[in-house]
């Protein structure tokens, strides 16, 4: 009976003596990146937080060039940008960088975007990007090319509630539909 108690005894210390290690050497939480820290500093802690963690992801990398270019960081947002444009792009890239800049008010610099996006499918078979992309060009006083990708959506896609929802919104005044 003794030696019974006595084994409990030592494995109960070392699950106790091993939790403790574990918690002396845990991590502290994520949200101690920014807590307490003043709006700007925390951020820019969460930021670049997002950027470590993005990788090589072209989509997570536009995400963090985003909160970059659209803070006031233009520089870092471009240099992320152009890292990933400078890579293999595919279509959803140049797509996701046009929409970086038609955020900033950047029209010019937005549609180039948008433009290498629609020759990069000239078969028109992403309606999504064509909506997407035509609700712009209304929103911009474009409403002719607007109503063409529109329409070439849905063509394709009659039955799509997104292209009514970003029609109705880029005619409305509404922010984007994403």
């Amino acid at each position: 009976m003794k030696t019974s108690l006595a084994a409990a005894l030592a494995a109960g210390s070392l699950l106790v003596g091993v939790g403790i290690g574990l918690a002396a050497t845990a991590k502290p939480s994520a949200v101690e990146l920014w807590r307490g820290k003043p709006a700007k500093e925390a951020g820019l802690a969460a930021l670049q937080q997002a950027e470590r963690l993005a990788g090589n992801g072209s989509w997570e990398l536009l995400g963090v060039a985003r909160v970059y270019y659209l803070s006031g960081d233009k520089a870092r947002g471009q240099a992320l940008i152009d890292r990933v444009l400078g890579a293999k792009p595919e279509a959803g890239d140049w797509q996701r960088a046009g929409e970086i800049y038609a955020d900033a008010g950047e029209t010019q610099k937005a549609e180039e975007d948008f433009q290498r996006v629609l020759s990069a499918d000239p078969k028109a078979k992403d309606d999504t990007g064509r909506a997407e992309i035509g609700s712009w060009y209304i929103r911009t006083g474009q409403r002719e090319k607007g109503e063409e990708l529109l329409s070439q959506a849905l063509a394709r896609n009659p039955g799509e509630v997104w292209h009514y929802l970003r029609a109705a919104a880029a005619y409305l005044g509404a922010p984007p539909v994403r």
